[in-house]
């Protein structure tokens, strides 16, 4: 493409205190969020004639680990597709040549909500179990291909008002080698796992914990650790479960366990007190969703030694979930990392940024007026909440039920009165 044709393609206009220079085919930009991976605006996109969310990287290549984040955001995104992953719908560049390269836009499909606002809303066993195994149903995908999310929260979870769940973000997801423990990283505080807050490394059902913690704070209300820092975190966490045993504190490594050990030793509370009944809906008749199964599921959930945690497969199976299951949606084909040294590589700023800028014409090249050449037709399809069907129900489990649940009742329209209040940037 030449240049000017290439200049005529674009716009800009000013969001808050950055410039969005985007394709023509993006009209009505408006701020919908913001966070420390940059701005994000929804938009309507004239080609496939739906709103999206567009996501302007904040400054991709001031570091090599700003820029090792965006190359891993990017190939990830490219690479997974499941009805309860986001979807990306696009990537672009406004520069001309790799000389000019600054910034990268990635164009995602646009939700009603993220969890931070459901959280507030006095959900149903049906609405929280539904949620509960869509969040897991995603994950299973990334654990398939070996990808562990590691920030998993509730603003990375955004919802459509038919109950529709997708997880988002995955600038500090990471494929992990068989058999390898990884290494601690910084993620959100109050959803880190035990392993994470000691550094003992983990595997992929650090990402169970963390669902535990959101599952926890939608019954509750509120967040379950709000630790202030990484000790005051681990002492709430032992404060509500109790100490754990001498078993698990000698797979720590000598200094971390000196500490622990020197801690006020808490006997914890039991499930029944830390999840009495009043925080539970009524149970559930048709469903026969009860109090007890949701707390059974939260008591393996947060489960300090992970080697006792429950796994996301048998999580899938338990009592509270399994009405929902559908082997289509837990057993969908694992996404094909196609860069296998994902996390191992290790490069200068000028050198993520050359990848980052191949990847980006790279989708370019199998793009044609805006439909992905060879994707599957459902990737970004729109999501129609008078047409879409309930997932499979167990016969044996629960009675059938024709039409999917949805958040916002005849009765309760919170949830489309705040669609248009940052569903992509609150609690980051």
């Amino acid at each position: 493409m030449n240049r000017n044709k290439r200049e005529k393609e674009f716009y800009s206009l000013d969001v808050g205190d950055s410039t969005f220079t985007v394709l023509k085919r993006y009209q009505n930009l408006r701020p919908i969020g913001s966070g420390a991976q940059g701005i994000v605006c929804s938009a309507y996109d004239h080609n496939l004639e739906r709103n999206v969310a567009i996501k302007k990287l904040s400054r991709p290549f001031q570091n090599q680990t700003h820029a090792k984040r965006a190359y891993r955001e990017l190939v990830l995104m490219k690479c997974v597709n499941h009805k309860n992953i986001i979807g990306l719908l696009n990537v672009f560049t406004p520069q001309k040549t790799l000389e000019e390269f600054q910034d990268v836009y990635i164009v995602m499909e646009l939700m009603d909500a993220n969890l931070c606002q459901v959280i507030q809303m006095e959900l149903d066993h049906e609405r929280l179990s539904y949620l509960l195994y869509q969040m897991l149903c995603g994950i299973k995908h990334l654990h398939a291909a070996g990808i562990i999310h590691r920030d998993l929260k509730p603003s990375n979870i955004v919802v459509k008002s038919d109950c529709t769940l997708k997880i988002l973000d995955f600038g500090l997801a990471r494929t992990a080698a068989t058999g390898l423990l990884m290494t601690p990283y910084v993620v959100t505080r109050y959803y880190r796992a035990p392993e994470v807050i000691l550094g003992m490394g983990y595997q992929a059902n650090v990402d169970v914990w963390s669902i535990g913690c959101i599952m926890a704070e939608m019954v509750r209300g509120s967040v379950l650790f709000p630790g202030t820092d990484h000790i005051d975190q681990w002492n709430k966490v032992i404060e509500q479960l109790g100490t754990p045993s001498q078993e698990f504190l000698m797979k720590l490594n000598q200094s971390v366990r000196t500490y622990v050990e020197n801690r006020p030793r808490y006997a914890g509370f039991t499930f029944e007190k830390l999840f009495p009944d009043v925080l539970f809906p009524a149970d559930s008749e048709h469903n026969k969703l009860k109090a007890s199964q949701a707390r059974d599921l939260l008591s393996k959930m947060l489960v300090i030694d992970a080697s006792k945690r429950i796994s996301v497969s048998e999580a899938l199976q338990h009592p509270y979930i399994n009405v929902w299951y559908d082997p289509t949606e837990v057993e969908a084909p694992p996404p094909l990392i196609t860069d296998k040294q994902l996390d191992e590589r290790e490069h200068t700023v000028e050198e993520w940024k050359d990848l980052i800028y191949m990847e980006v014409q790279d989708w370019e090249e199998r793009t044609k007026n805006g439909v992905i050449r060879g994707q599957p037709a459902s990737l970004g399809a729109a999501v129609s909440s008078s047409s879409q069907q309930y997932p499979s129900v167990s016969s044996s489990s629960v009675n059938d039920v024709s039409t999917n649940p949805t958040l916002a009742s005849d009765t309760d329209s919170s949830l489309e009165t705040a669609s248009n209040t940052d569903p992509l940037g609150c609690c980051r």
